[in-house]
């Protein structure tokens, strides 16, 4: 299947129409419509990172489009590959050997594909998904991040905790004290090889929306401004470490980490190094790194729900700040489709 794949047509043509449904229902779910939308919205529609696949996507590419891809990419020289499992290694490289051995690299240049840049395109903005329908708010709101490589990412993941979950700020002051959200999150979202997000939000009742975030910007804030407590830091820190049990549970997981980092860059003790890193984080660094990386003046605003149950409506959240609607219509084929 790697060295000699069929590309059959009919498997091209199932797989299409298969894609094709997933377009079609891709506004079904506001949960979706939200992530789907903010991308855009950060990143650009242009953008790898948020690029959305659409009918014509899939009627402007052949099966030999496919195959010039594969000639292209898949090379011996420029592939991993990991196993894990109970055998003899010796045996098990006697088989590989065996497998792979003379599938030998083409006399082309390995491909040197390096990630494009990532900046934000929208800087701040009130966006709206007008949904009739809806008897509740999806909110999503936030500003481009950052890279796991960053020396930072151990105190923002400490940040992390302090916001999220049960017994953090956002759920104790949002949702338990305020009863403004069904759910409520902030996360630090960094990525391998290019810049990730800060994302907050979450769901709520359409007259709560803008309390709802309101509250949101005033905890953003907060932290920014205010050090956190020792209490704080230590629930957040042992939060952390103790979620590392989950990184171990099942070997396959360990192969595709290596993997990753092997791909990536990393060190292949990186997740160690990270897990020491949290163990020195200090309260004076958690507000270092609110105060640095969170950055109320750049943060967009995303809303799918229904306009007219909005009210107070979105745009009372400021007045140099217009509301923008997101036309989803799903653009219709050129030409007909499986």
């Amino acid at each position: 299947v790697i060295q000699q794949p069929a590309f059959a047509q009919d498997k091209i043509d199932l797989e299409k129409k298969q894609e094709k449904g997933a377009i079609a229902r891709r506004n079904d779910d506001p949960g979706d419509i939200g992530s789907r939308e903010f991308q855009k919205l950060i990143y650009g529609t242009s953008s790898p990172y948020a690029r959305t696949t659409e009918y014509t996507t899939l009627d402007n590419f052949s099966r030999q489009n496919i195959i010039q891809f594969y000639q292209k990419y898949f090379i011996p020289n420029g592939m991993l590959l990991g196993i894990v499992g109970d055998f003899d290694s010796a045996a098990m490289r006697s088989q590989i050997e065996a497998k792979f051995g003379r599938w030998q690299p083409r006399a082309v240049q390995k491909p040197v594909i390096l990630p494009p840049p990532a900046s934000q395109v929208n800087d701040r903005g009130i966006f709206l998904i007008n949904q009739p329908h809806l008897s509740q708010s999806y909110v999503q709101m936030g500003h481009l991040g950052g890279v796991l490589s960053s020396p930072d990412y151990p105190a923002l993941s400490v940040m992390n905790e302090v916001l999220n979950g049960f017994g953090g700020r956002l759920f104790n002051e949002v949702r338990s004290r305020q009863g403004l959200a069904y759910s409520v999150y902030g996360i630090w979202s960094p990525r391998y090889d290019y810049p990730g997000l800060f994302l907050a939000g979450g769901e709520t009742r359409s007259d709560a929306t803008v309390p709802f975030i309101r509250s949101i910007r005033a905890e953003i804030e907060k932290i920014r401004n205010q050090p956190i407590s020792a209490n704080e830091l230590a629930f957040a820190q042992d939060s952390v470490l103790n979620s590392f049990v989950f990184n171990f549970r099942d070997p396959t997981q360990v192969l595709s980490r290596l993997l990753r980092y092997t791909y990536y860059g990393y060190p292949e003790d990186f997740l160690q190094r990270y897990q020491k890193a949290i163990k020195t984080v200090t309260i004076a660094d958690v507000q270092r790194v609110a105060s640095a990386y969170l950055a109320p003046q750049k943060l967009v605003t995303l809303v799918v729900g229904n306009a007219s149950a909005i009210q107070p409506p979105l745009s009372s959240l400021g007045s140099n700040i217009p509301v923008t609607s997101i036309d989803i219509t799903i653009p219709q084929p050129a030409k007909s489709s499986l």
